[in-house]
């Protein structure tokens, strides 16, 4: 018979909290301390672009001129933005209000910062307005699901990169976008087919 002694507890939710949060921080500092002057002014740039979901409207405005499956697309996507976008800023950041990285103890190297934002740090809005946009298209129009897929990836690293968000932020960003993806398509093809005028 075992000795119950030799089992060990399970260990406590906290406990494995701290240790996903020491982890996120030497991830976040890994990054910081590994030197990219190659991609150090393009992922900045990428960063900027994707401030308020410019890239993804663009491309939804684009979408938006061809009738049919590609403004379907658009209405999707542009829907699971705004979801998306509503629920990490108004909702996630004002529950969690995890504080920013600090950039400085980072030592994130001053050429590759982007403005830090003043909102909390978790979820990333970034990721999980790039991600529902990607993932409401690409399930819509299929050979655009691996460019976007790139693109939100991209943005997601760049919010690292930069230093504004712990890489943390950033994958529940990404799960965010999927769910507000996911919601958005069920609204849109619910909404019965408009009929030509």
């Amino acid at each position: 018979m075992t000795d119950p002694k030799h089992h060990a507890a399970p260990p406590a939710p906290q406990a494995v909290l701290t240790d996903l949060r020491t982890l996120d921080g030497a991830v976040y500092a890994a990054v910081a301390g590994t030197p990219t002057p190659a991609l150090d002014s393009a992922l900045r740039r990428l960063s900027r672009a994707a401030d308020h979901s410019k890239i993804s409207l663009a491309v939804a405005a684009l979408l938006a001129l061809a009738p049919g499956r590609p403004r379907q697309a658009a209405v999707a996507g542009v829907g699971a933005v705004a979801l998306a976008s509503v629920t990490a800023n108004l909702v996630g950041k004002q529950l969690v209000r995890r504080p920013r990285p600090d950039r400085e103890q980072a030592r994130v190297v001053v050429g590759r910062q982007v403005p830090m934002p003043e909102s909390a740090s978790f979820p990333s809005g970034h990721m999980a307005s790039a991600t529902a946009f990607a993932t409401a298209v690409g399930v819509l129009l299929p050979p655009m699901a691996v460019p976007l897929g790139a693109v939100a990836a991209a943005v997601g690293y760049s919010r690292v990169h930069t230093g504004v968000h712990y890489p943390g932020d950033v994958a529940a960003g990404a799960l965010l976008g999927f769910a507000a993806a996911v919601a958005s398509l069920a609204v849109v093809r619910a909404a019965p087919p408009r009929l030509p005028t």
